[in-house]
Parts: structure tokens; sequence; C-alpha cells
């Protein structure tokens, strides 16, 4: 181990034994031992593939991945900073300043940039602007401000507009709306071309798209409407448009995207050899297609279809190799996601990975191997393996049972593996491609020990009256006694996709239950990810329906245990989560004594399209599908014996507190008695302000009810 790695487990030790010790209340204590389990932050491989940066206390640092490299002080940053870039000769850096940062929605925010030159002094450049990323010569910055996109001459301090006619609730250039953010994952709506001529772009007409108004109360002697326009389900999106822009002359090309005017162009970028790339999907979802554009002479390189939905990439889903090979993730094939080898003029050329079981992370390439975490030992696992193009020569290169995350060089001579399994924290460490370990950057084991012994997960199977067998674990109490009978809480999210019973180190307010004697349950139903595509897509059409079934169903196997006191059964949720718990308190019969939904959907009427349609059609073709399974049209079977606390914040722009409020209309409409929190100002995660507070809202709320 490395003295390196040494003084961040002593300084981490330390840190976690005061907070342990000066912590008040359940949750505190769970949120220190959450900060004890560290990972590398802002961790970025460098151009040559050699060498990689990270933060530190003191600012950003740079170490090589081969034995023996010491750390190196990249450039001293004298402030808080949200992010940083290094530009393409790795000369300078550039730096979104933490204050004055203002977040917009879950992951758009505008900042303060600063630049410096490597071991240099930062300089004020960009104020109050967003998504700002380097060209591909390192000249010139794109950035976003006031829904125009704009360049920024570094040599001279020129700023370029490439739009100007972006204006809020109406049009917006080079990032995304609401809903693209939100879904589809990225707000950073332009790409340049690898000479860095040309800028591709999206512009957004939201003319048409609903205004949505939430109140914002701020501490004000005047509540005030913050206006923004959300696509509900069924509802009008955004027309989308996308345009080259030229920087040698300054004039605009309008790309053909197709005849379809209400899609989804869900990614954009450049081939190797600097032709254009787009990603097509329909309105249901359906189709997915990949077109490459050569100054409007136009290729669909490929296509993939299904009766339900096609799963949604991203760029990352999607490698070039070369200016015609690609690899592409797709699971409509095989019934799992699994990784083949495309030409874009030859089409289909092989199968690289096959099996039982799906490929999570297209890692990278070397040109001649593929690099690929799957699920090959278990749904519940993540492993590294690499393969040849051709598909032969498969190897395992993580060795232990759990879970890894891995982060490649450039090149692929080298990885960072984070690996964590539900007895053991984070272990960072550096391998050669081959899967040889260099170095330990991080062991996180001594830290978390300073908490103390914990009670930890137990995975088991069980099977449903259905004949379901689902994947599950128990968490009990340190002295567990099987001769006596304890309580149970369960805790799920169930989303489609979605995967919470993993071998991965966690914690969260649950595992604050325990220490005062109750068991926490937690079941992966029908819907959830890791077991193919048709275990996924059973719910399709129906949200609420399966999912509920399933966690009833793990109620009644956990109340016939001998253990288990069948009376104080309780469950919770967050986000689907809540919309499920509610659905289980509603349909349960009285199962549960107490029942906690947060942030709850509570119609599929009131989400946003693409998640909504992409899992349950749309409302005028499937009115059934949302209304059958929405917990607001059964609020009325609400058992006098469960105890129901709904909170929700009040500036959620995702799931809009309008869910709760018409929650709550039928809730008392029926006669029913319920618990409520509304966390002002408060967003989907209950940020910035309340984080902590509804957790240990929650323990405090669990003990005194169930």
């Amino acid at each position: 181990m490395s003295t390196h790695t040494k003084t961040i487990i002593a300084a981490a030790a330390l840190i976690c034994t005061a907070a342990t010790v000066s912590a008040q209340g359940d949750y505190a204590r769970i949120a220190a031992l959450r900060s004890a389990n560290r990972g590398i932050s802002g961790l970025r491989s460098t151009a040559d593939g050699e060498h990689y940066t990270y933060r530190t206390a003191e600012g950003i640092a740079m170490r090589g991945y081969a034995p023996g490299s010491s750390e190196t002080l990249l450039l001293r940053v004298p402030f808080g900073y949200v992010d940083y870039d290094l530009s393409p000769d790795e000369s300078s850096v550039l730096i979104a300043a933490s204050e004055g940062s203002r977040p917009i929605y879950r992951h758009s925010y505008t900042a303060d940039y600063y630049l410096a030159a490597t071991g240099g002094t930062p300089r004020l450049i960009l104020e109050d602007v967003r998504d700002v990323s380097f060209s591909p010569d390192g000249h010139t910055l794109a950035f976003a401000r006031g829904n125009d996109l704009h360049l920024y001459d570094i040599a001279t301090g020129r700023i370029t507009d490439v739009t100007d006619d972006g204006e809020w609730n109406r049009t917006i250039n080079g990032t995304t709306d609401w809903v693209y953010e939100e879904e589809l994952g990225f707000t950073r709506a332009y790409a340049f071309s690898p000479d860095s001529r040309h800028v591709a772009y999206l512009r957004f007409d939201e003319s048409r798209v609903p205004l949505f108004e939430m109140m914002r109360y701020d501490g004000e002697l005047y509540d005030k409407a913050y206006s923004f326009k959300y696509p509900k389900a069924g509802g009008t999106n955004s027309t989308v448009e996308l345009w080259v822009y030229d920087t040698a002359d300054g004039s605009r090309r309008k790309v053909d995207v197709g005849e379809e005017t209400d899609q989804y162009i869900s990614s954009l970028g450049w081939t190797p050899d600097g032709r254009l790339c787009f990603f097509r999907v329909n309105r249901h979802q359906n189709r997915f297609e990949i077109v490459i554009d050569d100054n409007g002479r136009q290729k669909v390189a490929y296509e993939e279809s299904a009766p339900q939905y096609v799963e949604r990439k991203s760029a990352a889903d999607v490698l070039f190799i070369d200016g015609d090979r690609f690899i592409v993730r797709e699971e409509t094939t095989a019934g799992y996601m699994h990784l083949y080898l495309h030409s874009i003029e030859r089409g289909r050329l092989n199968t690289v990975t096959c099996g039982k079981w799906d490929v999570t992370q297209l890692v990278g390439t070397d040109g001649n191997r593929l690099w690929y975490v799957s699920t090959e030992t278990s749904p519940l696992r993540r492993n590294l393996y690499s393969v040849r193009l051709d598909g032969r020569q498969k190897r395992r290169l993580t060795s232990e049972e759990g879970y890894y995350t891995i982060s490649p060089s450039n090149g692929m001579r080298y990885y960072v593996a984070t690996y964590s399994s539900a007895t053991t924290p984070n272990i960072v460490t550096v391998h050669t491609a081959d899967g040889r370990t260099v170095d330990t950057l991080l062991d996180n084991r001594e830290a978390v020990a300073a908490f103390g012994e914990r009670p930890r997960r137990e995975f088991f199977t069980f099977t449903t009256e259905r004949g379901d067998t689902l994947n599950a674990y128990m968490v009990r109490p340190l002295d567990f006694d099987p001769s006596k009978r304890y309580p149970v809480l369960m805790t799920q999210y169930s989303g489609p996709g979605s995967q919470e019973v993993l071998d991965r180190w966690n914690a969260d307010w649950e595992d604050a239950l325990p220490e005062h004697g109750y068991i926490v349950v937690c079941a992966d139903g029908r819907g959830t990810g890791g077991r193919g595509e048709r275990f996924k897509k059973l719910t399709y059409g129906r949200l609420g329906e399966l999912e509920v079934e399933d966690q009833l169903s793990l109620a009644r196997y956990m109340a016939r245990q001998e253990y288990v006191d069948a009376d104080r059964i309780g469950i919770y949720g967050w986000s689907y989560g809540g919309f499920m718990a509610l659905g289980c308190a509603f349909k349960g019969d009285g199962l549960f004594r107490m029942a906690i939904a947060v942030a709850p959907v509570t119609s599929w009427r009131y989400y946003d399209s693409i998640y909504t349609e992409t899992y349950n059609g749309l409302p005028q073709e499937n009115a059934a599908g949302y209304d059958d399974n929405s917990p607001i049209n059964f609020a009325d079977r609400l058992s006098d014996r469960t105890r129901l606390l709904v909170m929700h914040g009040s500036a959620d722009d995702n799931v809009h507190l309008q869910n709760t409020m018409e929650l709550t209309r039928a809730l008392n409409r029926a006669g029913k008695h319920y618990d409520m929190m509304i966390y002002t100002d408060q967003n989907h995660s209950m940020m910035p302000d309340d984080m902590a507070n509804i957790r240990q809202k929650m323990i405090d709320y669990t003990l005194d009810h169930l």
C-alpha cells in the first residue's frame, strides 16, 4: 500500500471517528458512515493514456498509471469549484467556480468560469454561463447563455454569437429542454467537429409546449410562480432541429432529420473521420436509428426496433472504432443486452458478446479488443471482461465477487476500478489493460470499521404465488434472535430497468432501523433490470400492476416467517418507489401497518412525456394503463389500520407537487386520515436544504408508528 493511500485512509478514519462521536441523531451517524466510503473525485485520463488527473483539497493533481508514479499538483485552485476540464493539449485548465453557481434542474447549472495555465493562477473569463467546453484544437470555448450558443476566442477574448434568437420558454439553442435533460441525460446539445471548423447544435422550439408553474417562496413577502415548459404524457413536445455552424465564414446549414417532427434527437456528435452523426428516436420510442450525415448526404447506419420500446441509448452505448466500424449495445436481437460490431457501409459484421446475461457498461477499445462490464456471474454483481472484436478470447479481468465500476484510460492501456460489495466499502485500484493490479489508490475499510460492526445485507430469493422467483435482500439486527418476532420495513424503488438488490456497499436512512430492532427487506419485482429484456418489459403498458403484486407477495412471504411480527410490516419508497408505496398501501387490504411515500407519482398522466410514454405508451392509446393503477383512483381503499405519511418538496420540478395535492384531494373525499409534510422550496431530492431532515423524519416516523 502506498504512502499516498495510507494518508487518505488515516485522514478518513480520523474524520469519521470524530463524526461518530459528535453526531446527533440516527441519520447523522448514517450520513457520517456514508461520507467515510469515499471515492476518487474528478478522475480524468490524459490524452496520452499514461496519466490521470483528479481533485484534491488543494486543487487538481496528476499522477501516472504506471507503478511507482507520484502525485503532482497540476493546479492550485484557491476557491471551491463544481467541475474542471483540461484543454486538448493539457496546457491549461477550465474551472467552474462553486461560488455564484446556480442549479437549474437535475444536471444543469450556471457558473463563473476561470481559465489557468497549468501551475498558473486562475483568471475569470466568463460569468453566469453554462455547458462550457474546449474546441478540439484548444483555441475556442463554446458556451451557452440566455438560451443562445456562443464561442469565446481564448487568445483575444472575443465572443461570437452562433445564435441570437434564444428566448426563455420559447427557443433554446445549444442546450436541452427540461425533458431531454431529465430523461435523455444530457444538457450540452452541441458538438465540435474533429477539425474544430464546425459546430453542430440542437435548436428547440418549445413555444407550443404547455407551461407549468410552481410556486416559490424564498423567504419573500410575496411568493412567485416559477414557469417552465414541461411536456406531460401525451402532450406536445418541443420541435427539435439540428444545425451546423461554420466557424470560418459564419454560415449555417439546417440538417435534414427526417419527415417526423414529433420525434427525439437523442444524441449528436461526429465520427472519427469528421462526419456528423445523430441518433433519431420516434415518439413511441420503439424505433431507434443512427444517422450519418456527410454534408447533406445521409445514411442510416443502424436501426433497431421492438414491439414495446427500444432501451434508451446514449453516446456511451455506441463506440466508434474508426471512420467505418462501431460497437452498439442492444438487447432486441438476443433478449439480453449485448455488444455487436457494425459497419456504416456494410451493416452488422458480427456478434461480440452473447449469453443469458446483460452487458451493463461499454468501457472501451484499443482497436483489437473490447472491454465491458456485465452481469454474467449474477444479476446482483458487475465484473469486467475483455474480448476480441470477433467475439473470441474472452477474459474475466476482475477477481472479487461484488460490484465494479470502471474508468478507462485513453487508448485502453490502463483502467481504474472501484470495487465494493455488501460487506466491503469502496476499494479503488489501478490496473493494466490485462487486469494486473498496479496500485491501490483508496481503501475505505479502516475508515468504515471505525464505526463499529454493523448489520449486513443477506441476499435471498423467494417465489411468489404466481411462480415468479425474485431477488431480495434482508438486513437483520446484530443481536437477531430467531425465537423473537421483529417488525419489518420494506424498501423498494421498482421502476422499469432499475435494480436495488445489488451486491454493493451502501448506507442510507433505513440502515438505522436494525439498531432499533427492525428488519429491513427489499425485493426487485417484475419490470426491474439485470434479468434480460422479457423480465424487464413485462410491466409495459400497465405500470404499477405487476410491481405492486410482487411487493404484496413479499409482504405476505415475510409475514409467514416465524421471526416476523406480521402485524408490524411497513413499506417505503421515493419517486417511482413512492408511487409503489401508495399502490401497496391502498391495495394491501390492511397488510401494512405503515407506509411512507416521498415525492410520489400519483397518476402517470401528470408525469413527463419521454419517461412515461416509453414504459406506458401514449395515454390516448392506453387510457387503462394510466388510470387503473394510479393511486389517486383507489385512495378510498386505504385501510384504517395503515398509518400513511406523504412528503413532497414544493419546488419539485420533476414529480410535481400536483401529484400529492391531487392525492390528498382523493384521500379527503374518501374520509381517510394521513400525515403529510411539505418541504418548502425543495426539489425532487429535497435539496438544497432538507436531505438530512427528511431522512431523520422517516426514521422517527417508523419508530413511532411501526
